[in-house]
């Protein structure tokens, strides 16, 4: 599977493999910015943002007081990848997560 990026000033899309992304590919949703680097026509780099925002879309229901165990559950994010997040957090919560360790980072801030 790879993926295909759009350059926001001529619109040219740009078929990447997967490799080429490493483990963070996972963490990728449509519309994400990525820095890619050439060296004339070949991609010699690609920056992934640091930390994305992803919506809870599979867990276990938290449980009132699961607060103060500082425990983890697995949770599914709307990318398929798996993430251990803190109990207290539910399916439709948005949370942040580090793409270099696919860590959950904090629970993001609504607006």
């Amino acid at each position: 599977m790879g993926f295909v990026f759009m350059d926001n000033e001529s619109y040219e899309q740009l078929p990447v493999a997967q490799e080429l992304l490493g483990d963070g590919a996972k963490f990728l949703k449509e519309g994400e910015k990525v820095n890619i680097s050439f060296d004339g026509t070949d991609i010699v780099g690609l920056e992934l943002p640091i930390v994305v925002e992803l919506k809870i879309v599979e867990t276990v229901p938290g449980v009132k007081g699961d607060t103060a165990t500082g425990g983890t559950k697995p949770a599914v994010v709307e990318t398929g990848a798996s993430v251990n997040v803190p109990l207290f957090l539910n399916e439709g919560d948005k949370i942040r997560v580090d793409t270099r360790t696919g860590q959950y980072l904090e629970r993001a801030k609504t607006e």
